[in-house]
């Protein structure tokens, strides 16, 4: 059956979803446009029931854009797509992290999301879309999933919200938050934002969440009209008798345990006793059980297996840390609930790194280093709505080592991605722009240990090694992750998180910002019915953790260094007239391929005519600097130039190259003081030598202009006779 729809969000912003048409052999399918950018995506979940002892949800969600689809080739040396880019990969989990605590607890079929961009009109993006596609894709199938999720951009110009602005709305936007939600509640959030306040924030989550609502009634409206059946779905539910023995003799263990502020590796190993010997117990006490009473009461099987006995035991520890907290507001290291852990920073450790700093929250450890360079170390970035140079980047990486384990080290994974895009995003605020800094920026966040929130942990080390390496940043930028526990009416927000509480608890919302306001949000909820008065209790509080730790991190550095790093690179900045480019430049670069040589120093030119000169020394920066100066000025009389003996005449004199494709003659009379035989007697082609321009003058029988030169007016000037009465011309 083919339907297709269309919603009018305002704004201009007109909303399509069609299915019926494409991928019919998938479970199900659905194309959604805007304008002229069109996105499919497609759903397959196998029927395959899954392994017993499996007891996590493997949802793979693939994102795509097609160079095809903006009438565009791939870069590189391949025309074709790849490995998925950072694009990509961060909108795939922007549409993964919203979709999955969706599907129905106790699901654990295999399940295939992969949306392809297929037409791009390369002003509006195709992400946002995607997750809507991807929601109405599942609606259609007989997937058990019964509450659709839609998710929308939000920006802002001149104070007025806008849903899906399109890229030249957002370059005049003070923020970028992609928000996606149910009917009833959001279940994430992730943008960045130039300093906005707490109250903004929660009003442009509401102002998204009104266009949330309309789409997903409309998913609904769509998936009616299909009305195609759902498979039959059970949870595998323990036995009573199961979970009322686990917790009867597991319980106060865990409770005690709980209690304690201990160290993460020792309270892991304890858990893991407890688990150890109550798994033990567990199947030594049902060990009686007979075949015939499992074939009378299949459940009864369930008591014997292990998988299903340690999530009884999971879910027991994970009623007692949250009644924990719901009770006695007691944490499991002994924290209040808007305690933030100690913090030590210790700034310029690593010699040889432009900038670097070790912040140290807990047991979450970050060593972050700073590099800067010139405009050609600048990324590359080609994507179908821009091509642009990035001069800012943040990279992070988790090695397996940071949480106690061994693993595979192979190449970035995406939640290294998503992190270090978290904590670029923050920072990026506040850098100062390139015309004021025309640096090129790197900075590694390496995560030397983890127990809750690295990311932040790389918003605040990043901050310091920045300003360590002497950026001038706007303001310093500092991060928190906050968690939530909730049961019922009853709720406790949680500042400062461990791995634990995010594991056990209900949302993982990390802030950043400066002491002005919000440049970085993420947010992930894994319950229905957030309410946005606990949203702003949560924002609050944040402010709060995020000015405790500003004030730690500026009384370890006030502001920037003075000065950039001692080994970064110095970069130079002059103008010269845009048409002046090409004599710099040369026939094939060999002008500025030679001052490079000369001087050591590193040249990049913009078409506005700003050059920028990089290099260590400040004597090789001064002579390219007047190098491009001579280059570019007019010939002037009294002015001396340093030229290039492009041709000798033994009784006329010699040739001299003094500017870029302009000879003067150096006439036999002007080479030295004392009268000479021969030209090639005191000078040789490819010789370099000091001249001073004496004239210029109109030759009347052809027209050209005629320069005259001297080398013996700067020996008059300069150098008195040598001692044994020959001349001498100057060399360089």
């Amino acid at each position: 059956m083919f339907i297709k729809k269309e919603i009018d969000l305002g704004q201009g912003k007109v909303i399509t979803i069609e299915t019926g048409k494409m991928a019919k052999q998938a479970d199900g399918s659905a194309v959604v446009r805007l304008n002229d950018t069109m996105v499919l995506a497609t759903v397959v979940s196998s029927k395959t029931p899954p392994p017993p002892s499996q007891d996590f949800f493997p949802l793979q969600v693939e994102y795509r854009e097609k160079y095809s689809a903006a009438g565009k080739f791939p870069g590189g040396f391949f025309k074709r797509e790849g490995r998925p880019s950072e694009k990509e990969i961060l909108s795939a989990r922007l549409i993964d992290r919203a979709l999955r605590p969706l599907f129905p607890d106790g699901y654990y079929q295999e399940t295939q999301i992969i949306i392809s961009v297929i037409s791009s009109d390369t002003i509006n993006d195709a992400d946002v879309l995607g997750g809507i596609a991807a929601s109405a894709a599942i609606m259609v199938s007989d997937i058990p999933f019964a509450n659709p999720m839609s998710e929308v951009r939000v920006g802002r110009i001149n104070g007025q919200f806008i849903v899906n602005p399109d890229t030249e709305e957002l370059r005049r936007s003070d923020l970028d938050i992609c928000i996606g939600g149910t009917e009833d509640t959001i279940c994430m959030l992730e943008g960045e934002m130039q300093e906005i306040s707490e109250a903004e924030m929660l009003d442009a989550i509401k102002f998204g969440h009104e266009a949330i609502k309309k789409l997903c009634a409309f998913q609904k409206e769509i998936a009616a009209e299909v009305a195609k059946p759902k498979r039959a779905f059970a949870p595998t539910v323990a036995p009573d008798e199961l979970a009322t023995f686990i917790e009867e003799n597991c319980a106060a263990n865990l409770k005690e345990l709980a209690y304690k502020p201990l160290a993460k590796e020792e309270r892991s190993d304890r858990t893991k006793a407890i688990y150890k010997e109550t798994i033990a117990k567990t199947l030594e006490h049902f060990s009686s059980i007979t075949r015939e009473e499992v074939e009378a009461n299949p459940e009864k099987a369930l008591c014997l297996s292990e998988h299903m006995i340690d999530e009884c035991i999971h879910d027991v520890e994970k009623k007692v840390m949250r009644h924990m907290i719901l009770d006695d507001s007691k944490r499991l290291d002994g924290r209040t609930l808007n305690e933030v852990r100690p913090i030590s920073i210790e700034l310029g450790l690593i010699p040889r790194a432009h900038g670097s700093a070790l912040f140290t929250r807990g047991e979450t450890q970050a060593l972050v280093t700073l590099t800067l360079g010139t405009k050609k170390d600048a990324q590359s970035v080609d994507t179908l709505t821009d091509d642009a140079d990035k001069r800012f980047m943040l990279h992070y990486n988790f090695p397996p080592f940071s949480v106690g384990e061994t693993g595979r080290v192979g190449g970035t994974g995406r939640r290294e991605i998503g992190h270090g895009n978290l904590a670029e995003r923050a920072i990026k605020m506040v850098m100062p722009p390139e015309a004021e800094f025309p640096y090129t920026v790197r900075l590694v966040s390496d995560i030397l240990e983890s127990n809750g929130s690295s990311s932040m942990a790389s918003v605040c080390g990043g901050t310091l090694a920045a300003m360590d390496g002497g950026i001038p940043l706007k303001k310093p930028v500092s991060g928190i992750a906050m968690g939530l526990i909730k049961e019922g009416d009853r709720y406790a927000v949680l500042s400062d998180i461990l791995g634990n509480e995010d594991h056990l608890g209900d949302m993982d919302f990390k802030v950043a910002g400066t002491s002005n306001g919000i440049t970085a949000c993420q947010m992930d909820i894994k319950i229905d019915g957030l309410d946005y008065h606990i949203l702003e209790t949560a924002l609050e509080q944040a402010r709060e953790g995020r000015m405790h730790i500003l004030n730690i991190m500026t009384e370890a550095i006030p502001e920037a260094r003075e000065d950039i790093g001692r080994y970064a690179p110095r970069l130079t900045t002059i103008q010269i007239p845009v048409d002046a480019i090409g004599m710099v430049i040369g026939k094939g670069g060999e002008t500025i391929r030679s001052i490079t040589e000369e001087t050591g120093a590193e040249i990049n030119i913009d078409d506005d005519g700003t050059v920028t000169i990089a290099c260590s020394s400040p004597e090789a920066t001064k002579a390219a600097v007047e190098t491009i100066k001579t280059l570019v000025s007019k010939p002037e009389v009294g002015t001396i130039y340093m030229g290039k003996v492009r041709d000798i005449r033994d009784e006329l004199g010699a040739f001299v190259e003094f500017l870029p494709k302009t000879d003067g003659l150096v006439h036999i009379s002007e080479i030295a003081r004392e009268r000479i035989a021969k030209v090639s007697d005191v000078l040789k082609p490819g010789e370099r030598v000091k001249v001073k321009l004496i004239d210029i003058r109109k030759d009347p029988r052809t027209g050209k202009t005629k320069f005259a030169l001297s080398i013996k007016a700067l020996l008059d000037e300069k150098q008195p006779a040598d001692t044994n009465g020959s001349p001498k011309a100057p060399r360089d």
